[in-house]
């Protein structure tokens, strides 16, 4: 017989999108375990703080949900093919996956940069084709696709009683369930109705001859809304607890998705959980308003932890204006945090080890949270409420370091660390542990030159693929931002290396 203590159920009330409603979220799948599939990245360009208040917002619940005591299984998939991938690598002459996988190696270094833990797994869509292939056999079989003159293969909406349950829409009252983004005039030619989508796109002889895959009704590829279904399937199978992503995502792409999945006889998510956008002045942030900011800009004007706190201490269901004035809040509010945890550590040094405030992330995740912090992040993960109680902590840190009150100090800066790591923001925990006090800190010669060789073999290598594509723009950019930073690229018959200048 176990003696193991079986988990605690989950606490936490989280808006459901499908209820349109606070609910409990009751894991339902593995008890104790809290299973998420999050809409990540389409790999068509290079990432902007849009898409990294998704990747912030999944972060904190997935944050929470374990210091709650619950395991977490979390799949962000890689969509790297797709129209708008084809449409753009071709106009820069550049292989399709090359594109992708150039901007997969972005979005990967944007979320390390700003402190978002990996994903358990973190499938792309082309390495799931024979899941797909299975399931829209599945639908064909079931009746709820059918196979078009062309060679397109859709889901037929009407089949499905529960299509537009999710966003709360009768299916006469739509134009069309593509996104606009998907349709073009030889999809929609051989559709029995408008209002169906693709599950497969028939191969065009204007695009690549690897971007299509064999299937019993014709070559082509996948369409937009397939692969989700297939990867949740696969990594989480037929039903899991939470679907997250955008809520720009809501339709038609999720709703699709759900059509998909209940059409071949799955449970599906269990709960719907969307994120709100960021905008600039009250517009939408995206590429064809021409204000969206790439990531990698920012981190040169402003240092990460400031834009993971201005993105991720909002709650994920309220939009995020951002502006200068928003990140210079941040930033004097990272100050005053990671000053005050500062001086509690330099404090507390009387010269024995170990500092008590520089406790590892296991004993500070173990430490107990005021009733009051845990009440508001329960509540439908309220950060306003949970950053009262890091205000009111803060405020009695100083109180402390100003009497000096050493042991006071080092308590304090304990509850601090731990209210800010469910945030993601601890000042001494890693990848902000060495802004903080030192590059270098808590790691050795040998450590920092094997994470310094990694990061300059990961631009290298971005930059043989730029001169493979003959993209020698970007060739010539990445080998000058290593420049910049004292590296010297020296070009061999047997590839590159590097040294220190």
């Amino acid at each position: 017989m176990s003696t193991e203590t079986p988990a605690a159920e989950p606490t936490l009330r989280l808006y459901d999108s499908a209820a349109r409603a606070v609910v409990p979220l009751a894991p339902t799948v593995t008890p104790g375990t809290v299973a998420i599939y999050l809409c990540g990245a389409t790999v068509q360009g290079s990432p902007h703080i849009g898409h990294m208040r998704s990747g912030i917002a999944f972060d904190v619940l997935r944050r929470w949900l374990e210091r709650s005591g619950q395991k977490v299984v979390l799949v962000r998939n890689v969509t790297d093919i797709d129209d708008k991938i084809l449409t753009k690598s071709a106009e820069a002459g550049w292989a399709w996956w090359a594109w992708a996988q150039r901007f997969e190696r972005e979005f990967d270094a944007a979320y390390r940069a700003l402190g978002v833990t990996a994903p358990t797994y973190e499938p792309r869509a082309t390495g799931q084709i024979p899941e797909m292939i299975a399931l829209v056999q599945r639908l064909l079989d079931a009746g709820h696709a059918y196979v078009g003159d062309a060679g397109n293969v859709y889901f037929d909406v009407r089949s499905l009683p529960d299509y537009g349950s999710l966003t709360n829409q009768r299916v006469d009252d739509l134009a069309t369930t593509e996104d606009e983004s998907q349709i073009d005039d030889e999809v929609e030619a051989d559709k029995r109705d408008p209002r169906d989508f693709a599950l497969w796109k028939a191969a065009k002889p204007t695009e690549p001859e690897d971007a299509a895959w064999d299937t019993p009704w014709g070559r082509g590829r996948p369409g937009w809304h397939l692969e989700c279904s297939a990867m949740s399937r696969r990594f989480l199978g037929e039903s899991f607890d939470i679907h997250g992503g955008g809520i720009d995502l809501r339709f038609p792409h999720h709703e699709n998705e759900q059509a998909q999945s209940h059409g071949a006889g799955w449970g599906f998510a269990q709960h719907w959980v969307h994120n709100a956008w960021v905008t600039i002045k009250g517009e939408k942030m995206s590429k064809s308003l021409g204000n969206s900011l790439v990531v990698a800009e920012l981190l040169r004007r402003y240092d990460a932890p400031v834009l993971r706190l201005a993105l991720g201490t909002v709650h994920h269901r309220s939009t995020v204006e951002f502006s200068e004035e928003t990140l210079a809040d941040a930033a004097g509010l990272w100050d005053r945090l990671s000053g005050a945890v500062t001086r509690a550590l330099e404090l507390a040094d009387d010269g024995s080890e170990p500092n008590p405030v520089d406790a590892p992330s296991e004993e500070v995740r173990a430490r107990a949270l005021p009733e009051e912090y845990s009440s508001a992040m329960d509540d439908d993960l309220n950060l306003a409420g949970a950053m009262a109680v890091v205000h009111a902590t803060l405020k009695r840190l100083n109180t402390a370091l100003a009497a000096p009150d050493a042991a006071a100090s080092a308590e304090l800066a304990l509850d601090l660390r731990a209210q800010l790591d469910v945030l993601g923001l601890d000042p001494l925990a890693e990848p902000w542990r060495s802004r903080v006090i030192g590059a270098g800190a808590g790691a050795s010669d040998d450590a920092a030159l094997e994470a310094l060789d990694h990061l300059v073999s990961a631009l290298i290598d971005e930059r043989a693929q730029a001169r493979a594509a003959k993209d020698w723009a970007r060739a010539d950019a990445l080998r000058d931002q290593l420049t910049a930073a004292g590296v010297v690229v020296e070009d061999s018959a047997t590839g590159a290396r590097w040294h220190l200048a």
